[in-house]
C-alpha cells in the first residue's frame, strides 16, 4: 500500500484525497505538487470568462508600455490556481470554504511562469455549531519557478471529522 491509497479488497486500491479534521496539526506544511505552468491561453480564457478587460492582461501593445513590458496574468487566475493546487492536500474533505483573508499579490506572474504552492496549518478548532466538523485555517504561499513569492493568503475551511463525511468507507 502507498500513501494516499487504501486497500478496499485484496490487490485493489482506491486513491484517497484530503485530510480529516483530526489529521491536521498546527505548524504542519503541505507542499502541493505538481506545479502548474500558465499559458497565454489560460490567461486569455480567464479574462474572457471573468469579463476582466483591463488591457494590461489582454493587450500586448498596451502592456509593453507598462513597467512590466508584457501582459501580466490576471491576479484572480493566480489565486484560483494556487487554491486549486491545494485541494487534494487540504480541502478535499471540506464541507465549504469559509473565507480568504490577507490575500497579497507580491510579484507579477506572466505566461510561461510555473507556479508552486505550499500551505501551513495556522489554526484548528472544533465547530461550536457542527460538532462533526472543524475549522482549519492554512496560510498558502505561491512561488514561481525562480522561488520568488508571488502570492500569499489565509484560507479557512470547514472540514469533516473522521467517520462523518460523505464517501467514507
Amino acid at each position: 500500500m502507498r500513501a494516499g491509497c487504501i486497500e478496499i479488497a485484496p490487490g485493489r486500491f482506491r486513491e484517497v484525497q484530503g485530510r480529516w479534521f483530526e489529521d491536521f496539526q498546527i505548524g504542519h506544511i503541505y507542499e502541493h505538487r505538481p506545479g502548474r505552468t500558465i499559458s497565454e491561453a489560460d490567461n486569455s480564457w480567464f479574462t474572457l470568462l471573468t469579463m476582466n478587460t483591463h488591457p494590461t492582461h489582454i493587450d500586448a501593445v498596451y502592456a509593453a508600455q507598462t513597467e512590466f513590458g508584457r501582459p501580466m496574468v490576471v491576479s484572480t487566475l493566480t489565486l484560483a490556481i494556487l487554491v486549486g493546487m491545494s485541494v487534494s492536500d487540504v480541502s478535499a474533505k471540506a464541507v465549504a470554504n469559509l473565507g480568504w483573508q490577507e490575500v497579497r499579490m507580491t510579484a507579477p506572474v506572466f505566461a510561461g511562469d510555473t507556479l508552486y504552492a505550499e500551505s501551513e496549518v495556522t489554526d484548528l478548532r472544533v465547530s461550536a455549531s457542527r460538532p462533526e466538523q472543524g475549522l482549519v485555517t492554512v496560510r498558502t504561499v505561491g512561488r514561481n519557478q525562480d522561488g520568488i513569492v508571488i502570492c500569499t493568503f489565509l484560507r479557512t475551511m470547514l472540514v469533516w471529522k473522521r467517520g462523518f463525511g460523505p464517501g467514507e468507507i
